[in-house]
């Protein structure tokens, strides 16, 4: 199937920019809000119901729902907040989605299948303060944090795209660095995972960060089963400073130790990614390095061949280098794989649609 892109909107938000966000309340503050309606309580869980469960795209059509009461919301609140005003699909199923919000800032979300499992990549913050040397989503910086809300909007959006098939995982590595937005992440990942939300279990959702050690200890302590997966790209301080500006002041030691603790604290091992970027960190000697790291921590190592961006110096590496620089790393005891490249016909690595629209 050939690779498509579609840039005529295919949702229209309401005009009106004054009302509150729906997706970005909780039960209780659902309740709160229709308190003051005076609404009885049991309203929250019909209008949940609605929204998570059944997929409504507006309160038309909620229809156990008084008339009155149905416009009350609209007029209040808005439930989706966003317009897709791009789309591109791959010859292998991946789906990307341009999403543009009310002040005309835009972010991107994934449909990314495989077998019987889709997963939804999101968002979490309108560009990226990190500016890794390689990647499209911070070329430009960070325009704004996205709400809990409009994180959640993403996967609701991404699971209205899957047909038939059950949106199964959740994987905040879209644009942003999603532990510098703090709150609204941890807010979007309880909505996800609550029964009153989208019901995804924690296990299938991950957390992609940089690593920030303060905010990785934070979440330990969340009691949330999710995936931390670290963006790791180097063995070796020197280089990975290199590699990403933001790790100027996070010495590989202190990733370590906070990765550990979060081990302790969830039972859940660590996933570090590494992007191979061709002749910069992919020789036997990086394998050999980062072997090292992690013997240190439990966890486990996805290796990513890079998708070149346009504009950008780095090379895509040669398949024969992925394949030795996985077995040095499971000859030394590393559980490691090699993530399967996806979308490449359509721009597929995060932030290349964004800045491919907006450069038009």
């Amino acid at each position: 199937m050939p690779s498509t892109t579609t840039d005529s909107p295919t949702t229209e938000p309401p005009d009106d920019g004054n009302r509150s966000a729906l997706l970005a309340l909780d039960p209780t503050g659902l309740e709160r809000e229709l308190a003051a309606m005076s609404q009885p309580r049991y309203r929250v869980g019909q209008i949940l119901r609605w929204v998570y469960e059944r997929g409504a795209g507006s309160f038309a059509e909620m229809t156990d729902l008084p008339l009155e009461l149905r416009d009350a919301l609209a007029g209040a609140f808005d439930l989706y907040e966003s317009e897709i005003v791009a789309e591109s699909r791959s010859g292998d199923g991946t789906l990307k989605l341009l999403l543009r919000w009310r002040d005309g800032a835009t972010t991107e979300c994934v449909m990314i299948p495989d077998g019987d499992r889709r997963t939804a990549c999101i968002s979490t913050q309108v560009g990226c303060p990190v500016g890794c040397v390689f990647c499209a989503s911070g070329l430009d910086g960070l325009d704004r944090q996205l709400h809990a809300g409009q994180i959640v909007e993403q996967a609701l959006r991404v699971r209205g795209i899957c047909g038939e098939s059950r949106l199964s995982n959740i994987v905040f590595m879209g644009l942003g660095e999603p532990l510098h937005n703090y709150d609204a992440t941890v807010a979007a990942v309880r909505a996800i995972n609550a029964d009153w939300g989208m019901n995804i279990a924690a296990r299938k959702i991950t957390i992609s960060t940089v690593g920030l050690p303060k905010q990785i200890e934070r979440l330990a302590g969340e009691s949330l089963q999710v995936t931390l997966a670290i963006s790791l790209h180097a063995p070796g301080d020197a280089l990975r400073r290199q590699i990403i500006p933001w790790a100027e002041s996070i010495a590989i030691d202190t990733l370590v130790a906070a990765a550990n603790t979060y081990f302790a604290e969830t039972g859940r091992e660590v996933t570090l990614e590494y992007v191979l970027l061709g002749g910069l960190n992919d020789s036997p000697q990086h394998a050999r390095q980062l072997a090292a790291v992690c013997k240190r921590m439990r966890g486990s190592v996805n290796l990513i061949r890079y998708n070149p961006v346009a504009g950008l110096p780095y090379m895509r590496p040669a398949s024969e280098d992925v394949v030795r620089f996985q077995n040095i790393l499971r000859e030394r005891g590393v559980n490691a794989h090699t993530r399967k490249s996806r979308g490449l016909d359509i721009d597929g690595a995060c932030g290349q649609l964004r800045r491919r629209h907006e450069n038009r």
